[in-house]
């Protein structure tokens, strides 16, 4: 079975130090699985199609295939990617939904990963907005299969608390990397590490949904 893969950073393999869950998934799924990850860094729902990126992604798809489809990060940008979570970002969604239902395909839709903010109280921030509540009733309207990513990585960050939680993201030091040569501290890219835990997360949802 195929599994394609649509979204943002979070989810693009990624290179040293930053690093995306869909990119580690396959490791984690039972023999017979082939993960075909098109997510890349930088995109929204409405870019990735607008960019043609989404193209190749259609054509590749067979009956049987599984489309994990996961935006949101990039969504709420100012600029030309932006997309409004109850109008556009549902409208675009459903263009992935429909290319993987036309391909007899099987679509699942993932609420984006939640940011490592905590708030002075020790409380972990929401930081998405209005698109993971689109996300889950987009689902419900197109009875859609859903993972809900938010919920399941919050849950994982809030029993690691706010300094454990940071070693599955992105941290440097200055000098470490050439391109990083003042160092970064990143609450929303995932290190090797991170990624590989996210992933496997993932790989739990799946079967329950495949089945």
């Amino acid at each position: 079975m195929v599994i394609h893969v649509v979204g943002d950073s979070t989810a693009d393999t990624g290179s040293e130090p930053f690093f995306g869950w869909a990119g580690q998934l396959e490791q984690y799924l039972p023999d017979g699985f082939t993960v075909r990850n098109a997510a890349i860094s930088g995109r929204s729902s409405r870019s990735f199609i607008e960019e043609g990126r989404f193209d190749a992604v259609r054509e590749a798809m067979r009956g049987n295939d599984v489309l994990l489809i996961q935006f949101g990060h990039n969504d709420e940008k100012d600029d030309e990617r932006h997309t409004d979570p109850q109008t556009t970002f549902k409208q675009y969604l459903t263009r992935y939904i429909e290319a993987a239902r036309q391909a007899n395909a099987v679509p699942i839709l993932l609420t984006p990963v939640s940011r490592n903010h905590w708030l002075d109280d020790n409380t972990l921030m929401y930081t998405h907005g209005e698109y993971p509540r689109a996300v889950r009733d987009l689902a419900t309207e197109q009875n859609v299969a859903l993972i809900d990513a938010k919920v399941i990585t919050r849950k994982l960050i809030q029993s690691l608390g706010k300094d454990g939680s940071e070693e599955l993201f992105v941290h440097t030091k200055s000098g470490e990397y050439d391109s990083l040569p003042d160092g970064w501290h990143d609450k929303t890219h995932f290190n090797l590490h991170g990624a590989r835990t996210v992933a496997k997360l993932i790989a739990d949802e799946l079967p329950r949904i495949l089945e």
